[in-house]
């Protein structure tokens, strides 16, 4: 089974200016693929705290894919390519396709009449210094993606894959369906999810779940309050549609058991039958 984490990088989101949104749709993508996102790690723009949480995902179960998602560009605080470079002791290369659209740009900044120094030059060709051995994802932005194969990539069972891609959501969502997905396609089985709504309150259900996960410890099983609540089922289908009848027989117990049918009715009166937000 490939499994998958995430590393989100970037102050702006620790410091609540910008909300990620990017760990929510990588996971509902995996999850489409069968792929388990295991982890997601936060940090800030600072080489230890990248490092750190590169090498606690990389040590954990193989294959394993860990995409990274922010710092990427040209200012300075844009620091991921050589965090990652630093962290796996690989040296920066310059990566010839991007220099040469960098390159392209500096010609129109000067063309304009604007004054490319030396060391503007410079922070701009940061983006094209990528990590010794990295493949470049290319998509049409400014900032490409990275694959970065370690101990023989995802191909390989003791192997691990990186994907460094930046930040804003359009190229980072772009750069995963174009690139990323069709080299992942297939690789796990399918996983199922199956949701079952109810009228009661979730703790009515608790000795139900309890033999539920007893008898298929491999289905993952989340309940939701709200009116209606909800149960979701996830794993293998063949135990997640066994899973799922037993908890509907459950509910069908309850609804035709005459304190059951009062207790719906009490759950629905105390919150005036109004849908309310899940958590």
């Amino acid at each position: 089974m490939l499994e998958a984490s995430m590393l989100v990088i970037g102050n702006e989101i620790l410091g609540g200016f910008v909300q990620d949104t990017n760990s929510g749709w990588l996971a509902g993508r995996l999850s489409h693929h069968g792929i388990p996102l295991g982890r997601i790690h936060t940090v800030p723009d600072e080489f230890e705290a990248i490092a750190e949480a590169l090498h606690q995902e990389l040590e954990r179960s193989r294959p394993r894919m860990l995409v990274t998602s922010g710092g990427v560009g040209s200012t300075p605080d844009d620091i991921t390519y050589e965090a990652v470079a630093q962290a796996l002791a690989l040296e920066l290369v310059e990566e010839p396709t991007i220099a040469e659209r960098i390159r392209a740009a500096l010609d129109w900044t000067r063309e304009k009449g604007v004054d490319v120094t030396e060391e503007f030059a410079w922070h701009m060709m940061r983006m094209a210094r990528v990590p010794e051995g990295a493949e470049v994802l290319h998509h049409g932005s400014w900032a490409p993606g990275l694959r970065l194969d370690l101990d023989g990539g995802i191909d390989h069972d003791d192997g691990a894959t990186l994907f460094v891609l930046p930040g804003v959501p359009p190229q980072f969502r772009s750069i995963i369906r174009d690139a990323i997905e069709p080299q992942i396609a297939g690789r796990n089985p399918p996983i199922e999810t199956l949701e079952i709504s109810h009228s009661f309150p979730e703790s009515a259900l608790n000795l139900c779940f309890v033999d539920v996960l007893e008898k298929y410890p491999e289905v993952e099983l989340g309940s939701y309050p709200g009116v209606p609540m909800l149960v979701r089922l996830r794993g293998r289908p063949d135990e997640v549609e066994a899973a799922a009848d037993e908890v509907r027989r459950y509910i069908t117990e309850l609804e035709t058991d005459p304190a059951g049918e009062r207790l719906a009715k009490a759950w629905a009166d105390r919150f005036g039958g109004v849908e309310t937000e899940r958590r």
